[in-house]
C-alpha cells in the first residue's frame, strides 16, 4: 500500500452524515432540515449551497468530545488507507458559533490526534482557518488565537470560504499576525476564482495554496509557481464533483505537475463527494497515470511541505522510506 500524506482536509467536513447525526443526538439537537437527504447523504446543489449545508452540519458540533471523536474517526480511517500524516484544517469560527471556546476546540482535536496515534501510529497536526465570508477583522482575530492560546499541535493558518466574493489581498494583516506567531501559511485560491486569485495569494507570505488549479489558465503564473516552489494542495475529486471541471480527464493536475509545480493530494470535505485520501491517490494512479514511485513522490512533497517541527518531518521521512 502506498504511504500517503494529506495537507488539505477540513475537519468539520470529515464527519459523515451518520457521525453528524450521532453527535446531534448526544447534544440533544436535531440536524437542521435540508442537511441530510432520505438517502443518508448530505444534500447540496452547487458550491455556495454546499457551504450552507456544511455550516448546518457543523452547527451540531458543540464540545471538545465532539471534536475528539471526529478527529479520531477520520484519522483512524486514513490510517487504514495507508496515510502516515494528515494536516487537519479546523475552523475556530464554526466552534465559536456553536458556543465552544477555541482552547476547548483545540484540546478536543489534540486528544483525537493522540488517541489515533496510539491506535494506528498516524501523525497529525492542526491548521486553523479563518472564513473569508466573515470579514477581515474576524480573520485577524482568528490569526491571533494561536499566540494567545499556544498549543504545540497548532502549526498552520489558512483562509477558506467564498474566494470569488472575497479575494485574498485584504486579509494580509491576518496572515501577518499568524506569521508572527510562527505558523505555516496557506490560502485557498484558484478554485472558484481564476488565476488572478492565485496572483493575489502570492502577495501574501504563503508557501502553499489550497487548490490553486486555475493557475493553469496563465502560463506565466504556472512558471512562477514552479520557480517559487509553491506547493498546491490539489483535491481532484472535489473539483470534479463540484463541477469546476467536467471530468478527471479535464483536470489540470497532470499538466501542473509536468510544468514543475509541486503538487499534493487532498480529499477536501470527503463525505460530501464520497472521497477519501486513499481514493485521491487511486485517482492519481488510474486517471492521471502516476506510477508507484511517482505516488510516493507526491507523499514526499507533502511531508516536505507539512507544517511540522523538523524532528517530526525527519521521522515521517524515515517512515516513508521504510514502507
Amino acid at each position: 500500500m502506498t504511504p500517503k500524506a494529506e495537507l488539505h482536509v477540513h475537519l468539520e467536513g470529515t464527519a459523515p452524515p451518520e457521525l453528524t447525526g450521532r453527535i446531534a443526538r448526544r447534544n440533544n439537537l436535531t440536524v437542521p432540515e435540508g442537511t441530510i437527504g432520505v438517502d443518508g447523504r448530505y444534500r447540496w446543489d452547487d458550491f455556495l449551497d454546499f457551504l450552507r449545508v456544511y455550516d448546518q452540519a457543523a452547527s451540531v458540533i458543540r464540545s471538545a468530545q465532539d471534536y475528539r471523536d471526529i478527529t479520531f474517526e477520520y484519522l483512524t480511517a486514513c490510517a487504514r488507507e495507508g496515510a502516515i500524516y494528515v494536516e487537519l484544517t479546523a475552523s475556530p469560527d464554526h466552534a465559536a458559533l456553536a458556543g465552544l471556546p477555541y482552547p476547548d476546540q483545540v484540546a478536543g482535536i489534540a486528544q483525537g490526534i493522540d488517541d489515533a496515534r496510539d491506535g494506528s501510529g498516524i501523525e497529525a497536526r492542526i491548521l486553523i482557518t479563518a472564513v473569508r465570508n466573515f470579514g477581515t477583522e474576524q480573520a485577524e482575530r482568528v490569526g491571533q488565537l494561536p499566540a494567545r492560546h499556544p498549543h504545540p499541535y497548532v502549526t498552520g493558518f489558512g483562509l477558506a470560504g467564498d474566494e470569488a466574493g472575497f479575494p485574498p489581498e485584504p486579509f494580509a494583516r491576518a496572515f501577518g499576525l499568524a506569521a508572527d506567531a510562527g505558523l505555516g501559511l496557506t490560502v485557498h485560491a484558484g478554485e472558484w476564482a481564476g488565476p488572478e486569485s492565485v496572483r493575489g495569494a502570492l502577495r501574501l507570505p504563503v508557501c502553499r495554496i489550497g487548490h490553486g488549479v486555475r493557475a493553469i489558465e496563465d502560463a506565466a503564473l504556472v512558471a512562477e509557481l514552479a520557480e517559487r516552489e509553491i506547493v498546491l494542495e490539489c483535491c481532484p475529486t472535489s473539483n470534479v464533483v463540484l463541477g469546476l471541471y467536467p471530468s478527471y480527464h479535464d483536470h489540470p493536475f497532470p499538466a501542473l505537475r509536468a510544468a514543475g509545480v509541486r503538487v499534493t493530494l487532498g480529499s477536501d470535505d470527503p463525505p460530501y463527494w464520497a472521497a477519501s485520501i486513499g481514493g485521491e491517490y487511486a485517482v492519481a494512479s488510474t486517471e492521471f497515470g502516476l506510477s508507484e514511485p511517482e505516488l510516493r513522490e507526491i507523499t514526499r512533497t507533502a511531508i516536505a511541505a507539512a507544517f511540522v517541527p523538523d524532528p517530526v518531518r525527519a521521522a515521517l521521512c524515515s517512515e516513508l522510506a521504510s514502507l
